[in-house]
């Protein structure tokens, strides 16, 4: 069986892939594979040099923030992208033998057709919420963390083409989410 794990930026998913851990769940880290696919792969290295540019890698080091201000240029440029990175990513998930990914861009990366999936979980969260988080962890301004957040699907989008929701706002149980997950939809 495999399930993926998907929501915006600041929805939490990294706690609840964490919750989900402590139970002896493994769950692949699509940002993390593609981040060490950048670094390791000489195919995507290639790639990502010929659509971005030269600057993208220095002395072999990618420079995230070329390819963040690249990506967030224009749509048709998050789509080159992701059409290079998810393809590998998609492979290296397939070859691991985990059952449970996370991505934050399942669905409009095109993703879930990459890969099948018996159910996909979105996580939510309000969007100050989000916002605050993305603040804090990343250290931007209210304009930056938004303007991430809205260069993703909207959340709305994401919870209507999910199987399951679990809503992380910080005032709900989390793991009596993942129980029930667990216990109701998965153990049948």
């Amino acid at each position: 069986m495999r399930i993926a794990i998907t929501g915006g930026i600041g929805s939490g998913k990294s706690f609840v892939c964490r919750r989900l851990e402590a139970r002896g769940i493994r769950v692949y880290d699509c940002d993390a594979a593609a981040k060490r696919l950048m670094r390791t792969s000489g195919q995507l290295i290639l790639s990502l040099t010929e659509l971005v540019g030269e600057g993208v890698y220095k002395d072999g080091v990618l420079q995230k923030k070329v390819l963040a201000e690249f990506l967030l240029a224009s749509e048709e440029n998050k789509q080159a992208v992701n059409d290079i990175v998810h393809p590998a990513v998609a492979s290296d998930f397939e070859a691991s033998g985990y059952e449970w990914l996370e991505s934050a861009i399942l669905f409009d990366s095109g993703f879930n057709r990459r890969v099948h999936f018996d159910y996909v979980i979105c996580v939510s969260a309000p969007v100050e919420v989000r916002i605050a988080r993305v603040m804090h962890r990343d250290g931007i301004s209210r304009d930056k963390a938004q303007e991430w957040i809205d260069s993703q699907q909207s959340q709305e989008e994401v919870v209507a083409l999910s199987d399951f929701e679990l809503i992380n706002d910080g005032e709900r149980d989390i793991d009596k989410q993942i129980d029930y997950f667990i216990k109701h939809i998965i153990k049948k």
